[in-house]
């Protein structure tokens, strides 16, 4: 940055430097040019007016020219009041002859021509236009203008432009190292930053600096950092939790198929109350694999969506038919408030396992009086799901972490099984997808509403 910022410094000078030393002189002399052009306008509209003669005075003085109007065929309207016919003669009569051929000679009305003077180093603009509305009255007006040499005037600029390059110079290669500075130093602490981030340091906060972008971009690897950090504990508890739930079941199963082998072999009814602990311990191993597969699938996205419209009251029926067995056998009492028919838009079948895995919890978590509520309702366009239960809720401290997975509330389950902790992960990622709003609302003591809205 410093090295754009000197570079760009430098042709800055350099194309001021050639500009000055060689197109000043054809700067100047068109700058003349134009300037006798907007005099020649200048009088032509004062043309006629009864000051005429004193305002062509003023503008000769006031614009170092001289000014002469003659007729087509030589005669004398005006020649400034402090000259003489014979000394204007002597002084511009070759110019004058010059710019009028010129003139009379071209197709444009106003002619200019730059005649140089050997004597006095000094060169002459002389200029010609016409002046009057119609050819019978026209008259000739001719501004001559001397055009003083700028040798001496460059050189001086030049002297001046060489104090002014030495500063700029140095104030730009100053001005240009603080501010690369300023915005290399941060932007060098991130990259360092980043490659602890990327070697496992994790919870780095990065600096941004002065500029905001630089700031933002400090703040999104902060996050990202903070993320990450959060990330590398769950996959470490994801580990130790799989591990623990792993070796669980397996080390039951292992030491009733021993029981079996070396004492219940021959007793049936010992034999067959192993058989069924290993069989349940078999049944949780399975259960976890599934919800561990199902989860990592929905969150690589390998299963795509199949949205269509679907009965959600009809799945909700299904999904309770099924735990049916709950209600005859263990007194749970399950209530659908649906009074018609509600038609939404998405996977059926992911939306079931939803609608399961809510339900499972609320029986799990149902409390005492072992009542189940299933609410479907339908408002603006959007279909709004909620499973109550009557538990004893959730503390608000952990309603944030209830959808992390391996994360189960602290709160007493009524059914004797307590499940994998991957439910609320698998309903979370889903509904992700079907990028439909969902949450839960929960007080201690007073059981807690699980609730998501899909599309109508």
């Amino acid at each position: 940055m410093w090295a754009y910022f000197a570079v760009f410094a430098l042709v800055l000078m350099a194309i001021l430097w050639f500009l000055q030393i060689f197109f000043l002189n054809t700067y100047y002399q068109d700058m003349k040019i134009r300037e006798t052009a907007k005099v020649a306008e200048a009088i032509e509209k004062l043309y006629g007016s009864d000051d005429f003669r004193a305002k062509i005075d003023e503008l000769s003085i006031t614009n170092d020219i001289y000014i002469y109007i003659e007729t087509f065929g030589g005669g004398i309207v005006f020649l400034p009041s402090s000259e003489d016919r014979y000394y204007f003669s002597y002084a511009y009569l070759s110019e004058l002859k010059m710019v009028r051929t010129a003139l009379l000679a071209g197709e444009e009305t106003q002619a200019s021509i730059i005649i140089p003077e050997a004597r006095t180093d000094t060169n002459t603009l002389a200029y010609a236009t016409y002046l009057g509305d119609t050819p019978e009255n026209r008259l000739i007006l001719y501004i001559f203008s001397p055009l003083y040499p700028v040798s001496s005037t460059v050189s001086i600029l030049r002297t001046q432009l060489a104090y002014i390059t030495v500063i700029s110079l140095l104030l730009a290669f100053a001005l240009s190292y603080y501010l690369s500075r300023r915005v290399t130093r941060p932007i060098s602490e991130i990259t360092s930053s980043a490659r602890s981030l990327a070697e496992g340091k994790y919870g780095i906060t990065f600096k941004g600096g002065q500029y905001t972008e630089i700031i933002e971009l400090a703040d999104t690897l902060t996050y990202a950092s903070s993320r990450l950090e959060k990330t590398s504990t769950m996959q470490k508890d994801l580990m130790a939790n799989v591990s623990h739930d792993l070796l669980t079941p397996l080390t039951m199963v292992k030491s009733y198929a021993e029981m079996i082998r070396d004492i219940s072999g021959e007793d049936a009814e010992k034999r067959n109350a192993h058989l069924n602990v290993i069989i349940e311990e078999a049944d949780r191993l399975n259960l976890l694999v599934s919800d561990m597969l199902a989860l990592s699938r929905v969150q690589s996205g390998s299963i795509p969506l199949v949205k269509s419209p679907f009965s959600i009251r009809d799945v909700v029926e299904s999904i309770l038919q099924s735990y049916a067995i709950y209600c005859d056998n263990e007194g749970y009492t399950v209530t659908l408030l649906c009074d018609n028919d509600v038609t939404v838009v998405a996977d059926e079948a992911k939306i079931k396992q939803v609608i399961s895995n809510l339900f499972n919890n609320a029986v799990k978590y149902c409390g005492q009086d072992k009542q189940v509520i299933v609410s479907v309702k339908k408002s603006a366009g959007k279909v709004r799901c909620e499973i109550t239960d009557h538990g004893s809720g959730i503390p608000q401290s952990e309603i944030g972490q209830i959808w992390e997975r391996y994360y189960q509330a602290s709160t007493n389950h009524v059914r004797g099984a307590a499940g994998t902790g991957i439910g609320l992960a698998i309903v979370k990622e889903i509904l992700s997808l079907h990028n439909a709003e969902f949450g839960v609302a929960s007080e201690p003591g007073q059981g807690s509403t699980f609730w998501f809205e899909l599309t109508a």
